[in-house]
């Protein structure tokens, strides 16, 4: 038996995999990557590599085996992860896992906005399998707005529109800490749960600007736009507009408080506060 984690070279899996390491052995880690040679490092560091590609079905036959522990991190190809994460499903249920884990979106079928349709789809792809199940519905990455402040920092203007809406937000390793606490704990404890995964406090974008300002010492306003000027901007900034129609809507349910839950399953997962956004702030103006 092994605990298992797809998507491993991603910016979640690797995080995964660091955690997985700080608790238990290398050899009882696998990772299911694309390219052996892109997670060269993990297997330096001991772990398995097993090769699995989402788009391939016919290449996840030997991902898994029988009694493994699954950690399916969702597909970032927006409109092809359904087929994907079903094709995982498929061998999954074939190996006979003793736990699929799965990434899915805070309010899981209560989720109002297009971005979870998908994620809404693969719960119910899971449970349709019948496979022993554990959701884990992120709430959103810090690191969503702070990956990239070059463009906050040179109009000095956080531009969104959200309104007054609010999100509890937390840093992609506070993510990762609760998913390996899920794969390593007992397994009476985390089967056939849906955790809602947010984080302790939430903020607002006018918060945000303020933390971004503090942090960086410059003037940072935040800008409320309509949707349809939110979308322009994007564009003429070079965003896809697919993708910016994406961006937008989620601004919108911001403003409706789709994002803004503030429960306490990921801090007690993590057996601590989740971090707080200013410390995400400084951390990425320090690497910038």
């Amino acid at each position: 038996m092994s605990i298992v984690v797809t998507g491993a070279t991603g910016q979640l899996g690797r995080l995964v995999i660091d955690e997985l390491l700080d608790r238990v052995p290398a050899e009882a880690v696998a990772a299911v990557v694309r390219d052996k040679d892109k997670a060269a490092g993990l297997a330096e560091r001991g772990v398995e590599l097993r090769i699995g590609d989402y788009s391939r079905p016919e290449t996840l036959a030997d991902a898994f085996a029988a009694g493994d522990r699954v950690l399916l991190i969702s597909g970032s190809e927006v409109g092809q992860r359904v087929a994907q994460h079903t094709a995982v499903i498929a061998a999954a249920k074939a190996a006979g896992v003793a736990q699929l884990a799965y990434t899915g979106i805070l309010g899981g079928p209560e989720a109002d906005f297009g971005l979870a349709d998908e994620h809404k789809a693969t719960e119910q792809a899971i449970l349709d399998s019948g496979l022993p199940y554990t959701f884990l519905r992120n709430g959103w990455y810090t690191e969503n707005y702070t990956a990239n402040l070059a463009p906050v920092l040179a109009h000095g203007a956080v531009v969104a529109n959200a309104g007054e809406g609010r999100v509890a937000s937390a840093p992609r390793a506070d993510y990762a800490a609760a998913a390996a606490a899920v794969l390593t704990g007992p397994l009476d404890e985390h089967l056939g749960r849906a955790y809602e995964l947010s984080g302790d406090v939430s903020w607002s974008f006018a918060e945000y600007a303020a933390q971004v300002a503090q942090a960086s010492g410059q003037e940072i306003t935040y800008t409320n736009v309509p949707a349809a000027t939110h979308r322009e901007i994007l564009v003429g900034a070079g965003v896809p507009a697919f993708f910016a129609e994406i961006l937008v809507e989620v601004d919108e349910a911001v403003a409706r408080g789709a994002l803004a839950a503030r429960g306490d399953d990921l801090s007690r997962l993590i057996g601590r506060p989740t971090t707080p956004i200013a410390e995400t702030i400084r951390a990425a103006l320090a690497g910038a």
